[in-house]
């Protein structure tokens, strides 16, 4: 389904404000439940949910993880484009490592929120560069009716003619055959257009956080492979990226976390460009449906009926 219409700055404030009450020494089931308590919106749902699980002593990560995916049954039933729980699985994964590697959960959530806040301005940027060409698709959908209108203004019946007459007819399920298959490739287009993943960097970010903790490389490995598996993430990014990050860390004596973090933005900057570059193609590529489809369907359903009413009245008239 289309994702365009995401927001992840609720889930950014939520993951900010667990921080900073993380940092001031609020336990994390305590600091569920008064996030829960005065949650509003879209969000209140699954933090509630989350809250709950964690005050009977389950693990948050696994009560995250549950939420999303009970979430996830109920939308794969009533589909819809708001959703966001790559981003809560991503959440429960930074979770899961920085508890694993010791890392401190304050500065890890503090960083988290600025990662989804990065994805979230990348949305809104790959929203306004697809709007104009959505746009355009949906106004030349209408140029086959504007045709029939434009008919009937002139005096002619060409509605009488299309669904009247055998001619009128076959005009009628040709053009509606056109009209369809300009539908669906006008959505095909739009929806390759947008990002397949809404979480673009999130495994430098997790890596990240496994060596601040501490952990050694192979350990902090493992840690992201099984938040990863435990959290239903796909794989991101390539093993040979990864490590020519760290082999540059090990090389120049700077802090593996630093440079992951700074792959990771890179990794967004990237996305971003990526998608604007997807956009930028599909105001060109949405003139294939136009040319191939909308404009015979004009023809059939506005020119030919307004043809056969003018043939038709004039050898009447004889």
């Amino acid at each position: 389904m289309a994702r365009a219409s995401l927001d992840l700055d609720p889930l950014a404030s939520i993951v900010q404000r667990l921080g900073v009450l993380l940092a001031a020494g609020v336990t994390p089931v305590s600091g569920w439940v008064h996030l829960a308590e005065l949650a509003q919106g879209g969000e209140a749902p699954r933090l509630r949910s989350i809250a709950a699980a964690a005050e009977r002593g389950e693990s948050i990560v696994s009560a995250i993880v549950e939420v999303v995916s009970s979430v996830e049954r109920v939308r794969s039933r009533s589909p819809s484009d708001s959703d966001a729980s790559d981003a809560w699985r991503g959440l429960a994964a930074a979770w899961q490592v920085a508890t694993e590697a010791g890392a401190p959960l304050a500065p890890t959530l503090a960083g988290f929120a600025t990662s989804l806040r990065s994805l979230a301005q990348n949305q809104r940027d790959l929203r306004t560069a697809l709007a104009a060409p959505a746009a355009t698709a949906r106004m030349v959908m209408v140029l086959p009716i504007i045709g029939v209108l434009f008919g009937l203004a002139l005096g002619f019946d060409t509605l009488g003619i299309l669904f009247g007459t055998p001619p009128g007819l076959a005009c009628l399920a040709v053009g509606g055959a056109l009209m369809l298959a300009a539908r669906w490739w006008n959505g095909r287009l739009i929806r390759s257009a947008r990002p397949r993943r809404l979480t673009p960097g999130l495994g430098f970010d997790l890596m990240a956080i496994a060596v601040s903790g501490g952990a050694s490389i192979p350990r902090a490995r493992a840690a992201v492979a099984e938040a990863r598996r435990h959290c239903g993430l796909p794989e991101e990014e390539a093993e040979a990226a990864l490590d020519e990050v760290l082999e540059l860390s090990r090389r120049a004596g700077v802090p593996a976390a630093t440079l992951l973090r700074s792959e990771a933005e890179e990794t967004r900057r990237r996305a971003r460009s990526e998608g604007e570059r997807k956009a930028a193609k599909l105001a060109v590529t949405l003139m294939l449906p136009l040319g191939l489809c909308i404009l015979p369907a004009f023809m059939v359903l506005g020119v030919a009926p307004l043809l056969i009413a003018v043939i038709s009245s004039t050898v009447a008239s004889f």
